[in-house]
């Protein structure tokens, strides 16, 4: 779907251009040193580079910091084979700093920096090798937490692909008054469980990408371009392939995520990555464009949120009471202050009817629970 990624491949002074023009070069320079803090992997991200101060690694769970020196927002991913995504970071700021936690089995990884956000990034190698000297799958209470998030996942699988059904059906029959009301419906399920569909490559993009961040040469696709039929053209003329690949991305998830289910560190990391979603694209409005149905989707993410923090609620707890009080607090004043928008129906407000005053209160509260959230998986990956 995207074109070849760049690949700062290490031990050669190899520079390979990127978009726009710029270079991208990862030489032995660049990722020679004893790392950062308590063993942590620094990454340094700029517009054209992305720097590892170690790119050989013990297996278990693994700490990056990630600093953004360039000029664009960016993000920090950990790919295996097939671009299957281990753990990522997303929407550092100029100037600003991210931790990602991940536990990493003896295997070959590629980190990648991708500025912008956008594109497959620029790579380097990562050779993890060893036993872990800690191994989290051994751990009781962190299996029982992802036991318990996967039982919550198959609870919304199972209603994403019935309501999804029901929206393309609308979509192919030409109601559109029905597939209005069902699109932010449908929506909820894929929200709460966002961090599940995002370890699978092109599948994410293909169902939820949004209009502007389509690669050149790529098919926008997906419930966002069956929102702008429904929304700008008022009708559902060319939908029915697209509605047509929707379900059958949307099954290829589901089918997947039961085969894979996330770790107790990544649901860890999932529940900071939900908040993440909010603050990058409803918070400006930009996730649902067309119909402003973002408030259906803020609250599904918080609730995605809420359900990986509850799974893994028991080992915080033990390791870290204060924590979790303080995480119950901010959540309880984010939601106060998002369910005022509310409508008796079930419904929710059209977010182009919220003022910029509401909207920062909102950004406000979402920042609250975000800065503790984001101790969530460091605390995890140390209770063993």
């Amino acid at each position: 779907m995207t074109p070849p990624h760049v690949r700062a491949t290490l031990g050669a002074a190899a520079c390979l251009p990127l978009l726009l023009g710029a270079v991208a070069c990862a030489t032995d320079s660049e990722v020679e040193g004893s790392g950062g803090e308590n063993g942590a992997i620094d990454v340094t991200a700029s517009d054209d580079s992305c720097s590892l101060s170690r790119t050989d690694l013990d297996a278990g769970p693994n700490t990056f910091n990630v600093t953004n020196d360039g000029s664009r927002v960016t993000e920090f991913y950990v790919y295996a084979e097939g671009d299957r995504i281990m753990g990522e970071v997303e929407n550092i700021g100029p100037g600003l700093s991210r931790k990602l936690v991940v536990d990493l089995p003896a295997d070959g990884y590629e980190g990648a920096c991708k500025p912008g956000m956008v594109g497959d990034g620029i790579r380097a190698d990562i050779d993890v090798s060893g036993e872990p000297a800690k191994d989290l799958s051994d751990s009781a209470e962190l299996k029982q937490a992802a036991d318990s998030y996967e039982r919550y996942v198959q609870s919304q699988t199972g209603a994403l692909v019935e309501k999804t059904d029901d929206f393309v059906a609308a979509v192919k029959a030409g109601d559109v008054d029905k597939a209005k009301a069902l699109f932010p419906v449908a929506r909820t399920y894929w929200e709460r469980i966002e961090p599940v569909a995002e370890k699978f490559g092109d599948l994410d993009p293909a169902v939820d990408e949004r209009e502007p961040d389509v690669e050149p040469g790529s098919e926008f696709t997906g419930y966002h371009r069956i929102e702008k039929q429904l929304w700008v053209a008022g009708d559902t003329k060319g939908m029915g392939p697209i509605a047509d690949q929707l379900q059958t991305d949307i099954d290829e998830i589901v089918r997947l995520a039961a085969e894979s289910p996330l770790t107790a560190l990544e649901l860890a990391q999932g529940s900071k990555n939900l908040l993440d979603e909010v603050a990058t694209g409803k918070i400006t409005g930009e996730e649902d464009e067309f119909s402003h149905t973002d408030l259906w989707d803020f609250k599904a993410n918080i609730e995605g949120s809420k359900a990986a923090i509850a799974a893994i609620r028991p080992v915080l707890e033990e390791q870290d009471p204060d924590l979790v009080a303080l995480l119950d607090e901010r959540t309880a004043a984010l939601e106060t202050e998002l369910n005022q928008y509310q409508n008796a129906d079930g419904t929710w407000k059209s977010y182009d009817e919220l003022s910029k005053a509401q909207i920062k209160r909102l950004s406000d509260a979402v920042a609250a629970v975000s800065e503790p959230i984001s101790q969530v998986a460091g605390v995890v990956s140390e209770s063993v």
